[in-house]
């Protein structure tokens, strides 16, 4: 784990944030990026995703992240910064019968 950013409303709230997860050896993954439902479309998360992608940068290493396919507002986001899809991955959710 590494930094996470937030930012609070005037009520102190978490309205939004992002972190760093994985650190490998050449690449440091984003993750946890999210607005509240109340702060969503305000431009929040870019920012904090900005400040996070240049420690990474800093650091010598190249910043990554998951999204899911469906996940049209935030692949715009991370388009928007640069990012590009570099694979599908798939999941299965298997329960007990």
């Amino acid at each position: 784990m590494g930094a996470y950013l937030g930012v609070r409303d005037p009520d102190g709230r978490l309205v939004a944030m992002s972190g760093q997860r994985m650190n490998l050896m050449h690449y440091r993954e984003i993750s946890a990026v999210c607005s509240h439902p109340d702060a969503r479309g305000r431009g929040l998360t870019a920012p904090l995703m900005e400040e996070l992608m240049g420690r990474i940068v800093a650091e010598g290493k190249t910043p990554f992240l998951h999204v899911k396919t469906e996940n049209d507002s935030a692949k715009a986001v991370y388009r928007k910064l640069g990012f590009t899809v570099r694979r599908a991955i798939y999941f299965s959710i298997i329960e007990a019968v």
